[in-house]
């Protein structure tokens, strides 16, 4: 399965009158202006998805900040979005699809498996010099049936062993990985064992990902081989979706662990790792719940990871 088409590709199919439903997921951590930005231009006909009530539960500590909805509430979603069975979805964002993959692996998860990334989002779109236009779409209800559990993913328990046979990947920043600075979740550092892989490189400079040649090297120089057990996590379970994009790309297959550091964190018993290495260690004595340990921050902005 494709993962990701081009602006000209798109464009190609609206103007031939393909059947497309484009979601714009348009959500940076520590910002609220995703929808306000869609309503100022946004491509034609594109619904605005919102991240943190249709992509996520409520938080919860023992789940993390960005739990999976019910499959319920998701389809009831995806259809107030307007998809119908056997529909082709574009998802879009201008933050190099780092938010619209946690549409792009939910639907795929729910058994959608015409659903692409478009590559280099919004900023591509306008690149190429294709239309874009103002105000909010409201689609017509579409009849999708979705269902549940197509995608791998690992637990709390699984994630803590997972590189004893496998190799766990940390989709964060580094200075989040090496527990330099903490933005939001109560402890600073990383899964013991896990290897620093930060999202951001599996883009090029304007935004697109990588081609499969170059991101197998990168993921090759983190590790990962063909056949090896791949997991991956993040702040909350939303940039880990992009690595596992930029993974199956690449030709890789690889879990997703949704709670991800905000819901190990959370739990008092879990080791956390500092470093840049996986398992150089560094204890704090906080509870969960309590302030980021000295030398963190709360400002760290919004590329870190979520």
């Amino acid at each position: 399965m494709a993962t990701i088409m081009g602006a000209t590709e798109l464009q190609n199919r609206l103007t031939a009158g393909e059947r497309t439903v484009l979601l714009d997921v348009r959500w940076v951590l520590g910002r609220t202006d995703g929808h306000s930005e869609y309503v100022a231009a946004h491509l034609p006909g594109a619904v605005f998805v919102d991240l943190p009530t249709e992509l996520a539960d409520h938080a919860q500590p023992g789940l993390g900040r960005h739990p999976l909805p019910s499959a319920e509430a998701f389809q009831e979603s995806a259809r107030r979005w307007g998809i119908n069975d056997g529909d082709t979805v574009v998802a879009y964002d201008n933050s190099g699809s780092m938010a619209a993959a946690r549409v792009w692996w939910m639907l795929r998860n729910a058994g959608l498996s015409t659903v692409f990334l478009l590559d280099g989002g919004l900023a591509a779109w306008r690149a190429a010099g294709y239309a874009v236009e103002a105000g909010e779409v409201t689609a017509a209800v579409g009849n999708v049936s979705l269902g549940d559990g197509l995608m791998p993913v690992i637990t709390e328990k699984e994630a803590a062993r997972w590189h004893e046979d496998g190799v766990l990947l940390d989709a964060r920043a580094g200075e989040r990985y090496r527990g330099e600075i903490e933005p939001i979740d109560p402890r600073a550092g990383h899964i013991p064992g896990a290897v620093s892989a930060p999202t951001t490189g599996n883009l090029a400079t304007e935004g697109t990902f990588l081609s499969a040649d170059e991101l197998r090297r990168r993921f090759a120089e983190l590790g990962v081989e063909a056949g090896d057990n791949v997991a991956v996590y993040c702040g909350s379970g939303v940039t880990a979706s992009h690595q596992i994009a930029a993974l199956e790309i690449a030709g890789h297959s690889a879990a997703l662990f949704p709670g991800s550091f905000s819901q190990w964190s959370n739990h008092a018993e879990n080791p956390v790792a500092a470093g840049s290495e996986p398992f150089e260690h560094k204890h704090w004595e906080e509870e969960p719940g309590a302030s980021a340990p000295s030398g963190t921050s709360a400002a760290a902005g919004s590329s870190v990871g979520t």
